[in-house]
């Protein structure tokens, strides 16, 4: 009797180890990524001259430190580089990537500002404009969402050349880590989901402001600068897609960037989640 209940003890053991591993692996997120932050805050000054005006660039880049496969490590961060600071950086390891891009933002500056600089102060004794030539430049990047096959990756970017107000502007990144593909809208909804979503993104922003026509959203400066549609910049979150209208392209800059969020519950008829990426979120 001893020794069948030792044995049914080590089979116990053995199963319940067993399904330990599985639900482990089933709830395991995809690489087992780990993240750093690289950080940047620069400022170099015209002819390098205190007394004149200068740029200052600020980063903060989150990028993969480690996982457990290497290949989706260095795709990531080809992808997150690009983002950031654009193709001409993607196959550099993060942190020569950061190091260069600097060097090229103050190099930049200095040769497109400083002859301009020269003729305006010889020819009236000091730049009448000198606020005009105090550049900056902000990029932040972060991880929004991470969890099992899907990573969704937030870049937000802050920029004054000159004029009357700077730039900003934020994107969005979702990666299916399965493939190392982004996905678009049409990897989450039925064909001929266009016209229905704009729908819902219409009403969603009716709701979102209190008001309950068209027009009178028309009235507050919506689509006054282009038109509302399904945008590509959007993100996945675990309640719902957030679609995000960056300044100018739906309404006007004093309005700042325009964020709808959607619940799932109310685009079900219209998803068709066919990779079924968005199980990650349960």
């Amino acid at each position: 009797m001893k020794k069948q209940n030792v044995s049914l003890l080590v089979l116990l053991l053995a199963t319940s180890g067993f399904l330990f591993s599985c639900t482990n692996k089933a709830n395991r997120n995809k690489g087992s990524l780990e993240f750093d932050s690289i950080q940047v805050n620069e400022t170099a000054h015209l002819f390098d001259d205190t007394a004149k005006p200068a740029c200052n660039l600020v980063v903060n880049f989150t990028c993969v430190d480690r996982s457990t496969d290497e290949t989706m490590k260095d795709s990531l961060n080809q992808y997150f580089q690009a983002l950031c600071f654009g193709n001409a950086y993607l196959n550099l390891p993060p942190q020569e990537a950061v190091q260069r891009y600097k060097e090229q933002y103050v190099s930049d500056y200095r040769n497109d500002l400083e002859e301009l600089y020269r003729k305006e102060e010889k020819k009236f004794g000091d730049a009448s404009q000198k606020a005009w030539y105090s550049y900056y430049k902000y990029i932040q990047s972060q991880v929004q969402f991470y969890r099992k096959d899907l990573l969704v990756y937030r870049t937000r970017y802050e920029e004054y050349t000159g004029g009357a107000h700077g730039i900003y502007m934020t994107s969005f990144l979702n990666l299916d880590l399965r493939t190392l593909v982004p996905i678009q809208l049409d990897d989450l909804f039925a064909d001929g989901y266009e016209e229905a979503l704009t729908d819902l993104l219409w009403n969603q922003l009716m709701a979102d402001n209190r008001v309950t026509t068209r027009k009178e959203l028309e009235d507050l400066g919506y689509g006054s600068t282009g038109n509302l549609a399904p945008t590509e910049n959007f993100c996945i979150g675990q309640e719902g897609i957030t679609f995000l209208y960056n300044v100018y392209e739906i309404a006007p800059y004093v309005m700042g960037a325009i964020e709808i969020t959607l619940p799932y519950d109310i685009m079900s008829h219209l998803l068709d989640d066919k990779s079924r990426i968005l199980d990650s979120l349960k």
